[in-house]
Parts: C-alpha cells; structure tokens; sequence
C-alpha cells in the first residue's frame, strides 16, 4: 500500500489553509474516506504543512515566519533553512505516511520554494531545483493545487487578519513575482499541478477543489 500526496499552494490571502480543512472535512463526511479504507486502499488521512510539519519544522517556522530580531535572515540564509525544515519533514513524516498508506494534504511544498526563493528573492532556479531534490530525496506530489488571485486582492486579505508574518510583509512587487513562478510552474507541470481561481468565492472555490479531488481519487484508485 502507498499513500497519496495532495498539496495546496499559492501566493498570500489565497486560502490554501481555509481550503485544506475543507478538503479534510469534505472527505470525511462525504464518505470517500470511509470507502477507501475499506477497500484497502488508504489507512488514514494525515494533514500536515511546512515549514513547521514536525518539532524541529516547527521551531524553524518561528524562525522564517516570526523573526523579531534587528539581524536580518540572508536569502539564501532563508532558502537553506526551507529546505532543512523539507528534508526533517520528508523524511520525519511524509515518506513513513505514505509508506504506510496515508491520504496526506499539506500546506506547501517545493513550488513555493520555487516561486518564493526563486522568482521573489531572485535566486538562482538551478540551486533551488538542485536543493528541492536533496531535501526532498525526489518526492512529488501527486496533486497540487494552486490557489491563484490578484496580489493585491490577497494582500489585502491578509490585512483584514490584523497580523503579518515576515513575508507577507514583503512589497507588492516580490508578491508579484512570486505570482509569477507560480503560473510558470503549473505551465511546466499540467500533469500535477491544477490551477484555481482563488478569487471566486469560497464556496465555489470549494467545489471546484472536490471536482478535481473525486477526478484524481478516482484515477488513482478505480473507485
């Protein structure tokens, strides 16, 4: 048995986050998770993130996200540091769920170091490859879905929470470029990567995410 793995990304306000735990929820109650598992397909549902999927992620995230000191993080400080929290969670977690049949959705995974590290801060796209793949050990996704709007719009989103983390707090240009390596990449990746309109409402969103998720169970499984 070996599990799946279906990730959420996408720039800041999008709602990766509000979209997952719907997901989650969804496939609970709707029953598919029931009916995979007792066909022997699926053990468990697993929701995890990064940075921050395991104790040492975690401490790592309040470092990237929370960062309060007067010394600023380096860029290719911060792209080390993404990719040590990678490496603990792939190996810490996500390669014993799936080899024990876990369905998993997490909130980013390598993509985001590509838009963020690579289109944002500018860094080179052959390094960041090459270190997605160490610390990755060469794990995909088999699903992502991209959560696509307007910079503006979810900056704006973000706002409305009343706190920002350190990127959020970027300028509307790195934002911009970010949005950017995102849209190359699911050019690069049709096969895996499926593209949302993230500025529909919830709802629609939603169901837009549950089309594309009974497609693929589908395919993967023959159920």
């Amino acid at each position: 048995m070996r599990g799946r793995f279906v990730v959420f990304e996408g720039g800041e306000g999008g709602g990766k986050t509000t979209q997952l735990e719907r997901s989650r929820q969804w496939l609970v109650e709707s029953g598919w998770l029931e009916r995979l598992q007792a066909k022997g397909y699926v053990r468990d549902l697993v929701v995890t993130r990064e940075p921050g999927g395991t104790e040492v992620g975690r401490a790592i995230r309040q470092l990237l996200l929370n960062h309060s000191s007067q010394e600023a993080i380096q860029d290719r400080a911060e792209l080390l540091l993404y990719a040590a929290d990678r490496a603990q969670h792939v190996e810490g977690f996500l390669r014993p769920q799936l080899e024990a049949g876990a369905l998993i959705l997490c909130d980013r995974y390598t993509d985001s170091t590509v838009a963020y590290q690579g289109y944002g801060r500018g860094l080179d796209l052959t390094l960041i490859n090459q270190l997605n793949q160490i610390a990755s050990g060469g794990l995909e996704s088999d699903l992502t879905f991209w959560l696509d709007l307007p910079c503006e719009l979810g900056l704006a989103r973000t706002q409305q929470r009343g706190t920002s983390d350190r990127i959020e707090q970027a300028d509307l240009t790195f934002h911009q470029q970010v949005q950017k390596g995102f849209a190359q990449l699911a050019q690069q990746h049709p096969q895996r990567i499926v593209r949302i309109d993230a500025s529909q409402p919830k709802d629609l969103v939603t169901q837009h995410i549950q089309a594309a998720l009974i497609q693929s169970l589908t395919r993967w499984f023959g159920v």
